[in-house]
């Protein structure tokens, strides 16, 4: 089958590999489309911290953000599970030691990252093999588009939530990128005044049209009391405006990560009162997503900016923007198109 396969920094391409067994609690997933991610970029530049833990080493098989059809199971898995419409979760604890035990698997030391961490094949490819527990299944209203975006939905929604706002409430979102902007769309469910900050023009013109009114430079912040903070921003120097940003007594979530380490006086949290919140992962929140995904309540499609095949892909990680391309921060892989 074809696949993308990295062999080095800046280094990638489709090559024809074997198709991926069953094994034992596994199922084939023929895949029907992939989301890009700015991890796959990391992937791409040779610039993911996982390389120097030796996590993760060339060459990958990265794609992360999928879903699909089941289409083989292995031994053990109930034969229910073929011809249904799934996602998967990306992170795969070992489901022995204490941290799987205590419901946290994907902070497991052990674990496997699909398409990331620890040798497990990625989606950006024609079929996936991944263990049955793993999988999500989507109901009809949730469509292949939607079905790519539920890992990265899952990861807002644990954002929106940790920032524990309501109606009444002030929140500030930095980094109007797929995982500001989704966020933001799970804060405004909560009836909270959501505000997002950013960079570019363009970025914050987008978030506009996804009718959030109240955007703003991040450098030309209002002087406003924001009950809760989200740094979605991949900037060195976002937790700690976030921190002095939000109100005593308030939240700050952190979801984006910078590619140098952050500076926060831990004095200020301490004086402020603040609860700081860190969110690595989607696994808990994917069920949730796929709810509001499918009720309507949010809908995240606009963010897709275009769709293409395997063959653009390595052009896309290398930065390139498809000829055609809508506004929106998201490209998608269908790696059933020519």
């Amino acid at each position: 089958m074809r696949a993308l396969v990295l062999t080095g920094p800046h280094q990638g391409a489709v090559q024809r590999v074997p198709r991926p067994l069953a094994a034992r609690g596994e199922v084939v997933v023929d895949v029907e489309r992939v989301g890009v991610c700015g991890t796959d970029v990391e992937l791409f530049a040779g610039e993911l911290a996982y390389f120097a833990t030796r996590h993760t080493s060339y060459p990958v098989r990265p794609g992360h953000e999928w879903c699909g059809r089941v289409s083989a199971v292995g031994d053990g898995v109930d034969e229910a599970w073929l011809g249904r419409r799934v996602m998967g979760d990306t992170m795969l604890g070992d489901r022995t030691c204490r941290r799987c035990r205590r419901g946290v698997q994907h902070v497991c030391e052990h674990r496997q990252e699909v398409g990331i961490r620890g040798g497990r094949p990625g989606a950006l490819a024609e079929q996936l093999a991944v263990p049955a527990w793993s999988l999500h299944e989507l109901p009809d209203t949730v469509d292949a588009v939607l079905g790519a975006l539920v890992e990265p939905g899952g990861n807002a929604w644990r954002a929106a939530r940790a920032a524990a706002v309501g109606p009444g409430d002030r929140v500030l979102v930095l980094g109007p990128g797929t995982i500001g902007l989704l966020t933001a769309m799970f804060l405004r469910t909560t009836g909270a005044e959501v505000h997002l900050a950013g960079v570019t023009a363009a970025s914050l013109a987008f978030a506009g049209e996804l009718g959030f009114a109240d955007t703003w430079s991040a450098d030309r912040l209002p002087d406003l009391p924001f009950d809760a903070v989200v740094d979605a921003s991949t900037g060195a120097g976002s937790s700690a405006l976030a921190l002095d940003r939000v109100e005593p007594g308030g939240r700050v979530v952190c979801i984006g990560i910078a590619r140098t380490p952050s500076t926060v006086d831990t004095r200020t949290l301490l004086l402020k009162d603040v609860t700081a919140v860190g969110i690595l992962s989607g696994s808990p929140g994917l069920d949730a997503a796929i709810a509001a995904y499918a009720s309507g309540e949010v809908d995240p499609r606009p963010l897709v900016a275009a769709t293409v095949g395997l063959d653009l892909v390595a052009a896309v990680l290398a930065g390139e923007r498809v000829e055609g391309s809508g506004p929106g921060p998201k490209v998608h892989v269908d790696p059933r198109l020519d």
